[in-house]
């Protein structure tokens, strides 16, 4: 494979990710594939993913440092504990995982995160209508159970954490966005460090796709101003979609 292509198409892929990112979630559809088409073996690509993406999710917290400093200490440091514990047991998890198992694991993960995405907006409408407003003492072990989730596949995450925050009676939607970003910034350190630990990350993509993905967030943010979300959203589905097959035909 030329090496100048594959380089191209991992920096193209990684700023596509954070422009989705920014604007309606759903990057890991573009830089897992990407990795796996340029020869990073499943596994590898999906640790190398989760450090591309990461960066994103510090600013997006930061961006609701008001929201946050609202909440009790105590729930923040709780919340944040079991995230960090969450994403160290999925990336372990991960790491002992055969290669074969998690190659025939990750056609159903894209397409379960492509259903979450395209399910996304009436999960939120069902949970904020009051649903779930009894399941509160459940948002603990819920979170735990989220958070292993996204230090395993990093898919569909934001979408699962903002479903369960409203679902356990969190009403204001800025203080979902901001736990959820806080939490997703979090697992995906303590993960990524634990698949740097366990020499899962191709760091020659890594460090270059992160940069890029970093550009495409600020692109994001701008491009969220004028982009209908509608049309974005489709373009997400229709690529979870797309990489679903590919990966089924794949196996």
């Amino acid at each position: 494979m030329d090496p100048l292509l594959s380089t191209a198409v991992l920096a193209v892929a990684a700023m596509g990710a954070g422009v989705l990112n920014a604007i309606a979630g759903g990057g890991t559809f573009l830089t897992f594939p990407a990795l796996v088409w340029a020869g990073v073996p499943p596994i590898a690509a999906n640790a190398t993913s989760a450090l591309a993406v990461c960066p994103g999710y510090l600013g997006g917290a930061l961006g609701f440092r008001a929201e946050l400093a609202a909440l009790p200490r105590a729930l923040l440091a709780r919340e944040v504990g079991l995230s960090a514990l969450g994403g160290v047991a999925g990336a372990l998890l991960l790491l002992v995982t055969p290669a074969k198992v998690f190659a025939g694991v990750v056609p159903w993960l894209l397409l379960f995160a492509t259903a979450l995405f395209a399910l996304g907006p009436r999960l939120a409408r069902w949970a904020g209508g009051g649903h779930g407003t009894g399941l509160a003492r459940w948002r603990l072990p819920a979170l735990l159970a989220v958070a292993v989730y996204g230090g395993y596949f990093n898919g569909g995450l934001g979408i699962l954490l903002m479903a369960l925050y409203l679902l356990v009676g969190e009403q204001r939607l800025n203080t979902v966005n901001a736990l959820k970003n806080l939490d997703s910034f979090v697992l995906s350190v303590v993960s990524v460090a634990a698949f740097a630990l366990g020499g899962a990350i191709a760091w020659r993509q890594a460090l270059p796709m992160a940069v890029f993905a970093t550009l495409g967030g600020f692109a994001g943010a701008r491009l969220a101003r004028r982009l209908p979300v509608a049309w974005v959203r489709a373009i997400v589905i229709a690529t979870g979609l797309t990489m679903s097959a590919l990966f089924f035909a794949r196996n």
